[in-house]
């Protein structure tokens, strides 16, 4: 789907670039393929998506690279499909089914319920397969290589919970959330509510700050542009 271009600010050296990301890449595979595309040395993002998401990714050229602290902490919209019944070790289509549990008769009204349970400034258990640290290791590098790894809490904050499907098995689900939220943490913790188990099927990460979809690039249309007007970088 062709994204609309009304609202894309100008793809230029010395600013900060909403890019589409899409399925399959990393988010460092994004900025290293806008890195060759532009020929500009400093790229970074401002806040990484899971391999398995699409949405937007802020990538910052040249002196807007000094920015990506700030942007972190830019608050951040995602709408989340959660299979339900079953959890898998990554917490995400990607891995491995490590627990099944029936899955109860549902009504609208408890998964709002359960939903405002998580707004507000609440403890999540880091997912195992993540990029944070304990005892200067990255927790995903110890689980790939099967070691045990240590429950983690982290405090973050949930802005809002919006039901927007329900189905016998899954629910899709809308949320606005502060800085270094784990959303595939917060599909686990809410299917345990719910009584069962799950894992994020897909993820999209509609809004970061200010920026939403109709203001994003998508690779392709960044090569095209760059390709009929090369940058300079200062």
């Amino acid at each position: 789907m062709k994204l609309p271009t009304v609202n894309k600010p100008p793809i230029q050296s010395d600013t900060v670039l909403p890019v589409w990301k899409p399925a399959g890449w990393t988010s460092f595979d994004v900025v290293n393929k806008i890195r060759r595309v532009t020929r500009i040395r400093k790229v970074g993002h401002a806040g990484t998506l899971d391999p398995f998401a699409t949405g937007i990714l802020l990538i910052c050229l040249g002196r807007a690279t000094k920015q990506v602290s700030q942007l972190m902490n830019l608050e951040k919209e995602y709408e989340a499909v959660i299979e339900l019944g079953k959890e898998t070790d990554t917490l995400d289509p990607e891995g491995t089914v490590v627990a099944e549990q029936p899955v109860p008769p549902i009504s609208e009204e408890q998964v709002k319920a359960v939903l405002q349970q998580f707004v507000g400034e609440i403890e999540q258990e880091i997912p195992a397969f993540s990029a944070a640290k304990f005892q200067g290791k990255r927790l995903y590098k110890m689980a790939r290589k099967g070691q045990e790894t240590p429950k983690l809490f982290k405090t973050v904050r949930i802005y809002s919970l919006e039901l927007l499907a329900l189905k016998p098995s899954e629910l899709t689900i809308r949320t606005v959330c502060g800085r270094g939220t784990y959303v595939r943490a917060l599909a686990r913790d809410i299917a345990r509510a719910l009584g069962t188990v799950g894992y994020v099927k897909e993820l999209v990460r509609t809004r970061v700050g200010p920026y939403t979809r109709e203001d994003a690039y998508t690779i392709e249309e960044i090569v095209a542009q760059v390709q009929k007007e090369p940058l300079k970088e200062s």
